[in-house]
């Protein structure tokens, strides 16, 4: 019985989160290939972790912390060997350069994917309300008003934790920052 619930859940989340998930993927790695691979892993991942667990609660959130995780992962293993050096001369780098730009040499690709392990991490420590509303917000793209009609909650409430949890953020990532 659990495995027919599981096939609907992910037949469901192919279906309606495909289109968005691959673009945010898409966003983020050089070419359509690699998307779709990672893409495959973040579906087989979920296919696995529904025959063998309970329920995930909230799986829009969960596809979106998964595929980052195997954008990390696939980062690390075209990883170079040495740190990059940041010359000064070029200007502030800022957070966006990093993390968006698919044009990037393995030099770059390697500061991106400190970047995200960091926010990995940084948004792992952030209570479950403002990690959603974070993620929500800023990796699916939802606006407050839409997020206040999936939650229910006010869309002020929103606010605050998402601006809860970019404090944090900022102060957790200010090191790695200053590093760079």
């Amino acid at each position: 019985m659990k495995e027919s619930g599981s096939s609907d859940v992910v037949q469901d989340a192919i279906l309606n989160h495909r289109p968005r998930l691959l673009d945010f993927i898409r966003q983020r790695v050089k070419t359509r290939e690699d998307a779709e691979d990672i893409l495959q892993d973040v579906f087989y991942q979920l296919l696995t972790n529904y025959r063998i667990t309970e329920p995930i609660e909230q799986l829009t959130a969960w596809l979106y912390t998964v595929a980052r995780n195997k954008i990390i992962d696939w980062y690390r293993k075209k990883r170079p060997q040495s740190m990059p050096v940041i010359m000064e001369e070029e200007g502030p780098l800022l957070l966006e350069d990093i993390l968006y730009d698919p044009s990037f040499d393995p030099d770059q690709l390697y500061e991106r994917s400190l970047v995200w392990t960091e926010l990995a991490e940084a948004l792992d420590e952030l209570p479950e309300e403002q990690r959603s509303v974070f993620s929500m917000h800023e990796l699916e793209g939802k606006s407050f008003k839409e997020m206040a009609e999936m939650t229910g909650e006010s869309v002020n409430t929103l606010l605050s934790r998402k601006r809860y949890a970019v404090l944090h953020l900022r102060t957790r990532l200010q090191q790695l920052y200053d590093e760079m």
